[in-house]
């Protein structure tokens, strides 16, 4: 016997883009290696899973252990925004984007590869209706390198 759903909770035009420019907006920080611009993209406390660690517990763990050992050595990050679904509450205060990203590693010898990847991000509504990451896992696709050599200089921490 078949189970019966709901239909999935997909994000009206207006919460999406406004998800699509949070995306497009940390995106621009992650290629500028600007922490200090992306912090306030994210909660202190944020609960996240990602390529160096299983799971990290606040932001300036997440810097250290996530950021430091990826935006430095990547290039031309960019969520693909044509193919993220964008999820939300019943009552706007919570949206999650599922979202394939690209971007570009470096073998050790400097030559490039693509990097590309997948991530859910879930992000609560503020009450002056910004948008708040609470959740991340950032994940490559299987087969691509998970070391890259680039060394780029961090613009602000």
């Amino acid at each position: 016997m078949g189970a019966t759903h709901l239909p999935l909770p997909v994000a009206d035009v207006i919460k999406t883009a406004a998800v699509h420019d949070w995306l497009s907006r940390f995106a621009e920080c992650v290629r500028a290696v600007d922490y200090a611009a992306a912090r306030p993209f994210w909660h202190s406390d944020i609960v996240v899973f990602g390529t160096y660690q299983e799971l990290v517990r606040g932001l300036t763990a997440w810097t250290e252990t996530q950021w430091d050992n990826v935006w430095p050595r990547t290039d031309g990050f960019a969520f693909d925004l044509e193919n993220t679904a964008v999820l939300a509450s019943a009552d706007g205060t919570m949206a999650t984007a599922i979202a394939p990203w690209t971007s570009t590693g470096f073998h050790p010898d400097g030559t490039r590869f693509e990097r590309p990847g997948r991530a859910t991000i879930v992000l609560m509504c503020q009450p002056d209706g910004r948008w708040l990451g609470v959740h991340s896992h950032m994940s490559l696709q299987k087969g691509v390198p998970q070391d890259s050599h680039g060394d780029r200089p961090v613009k602000a921490r």
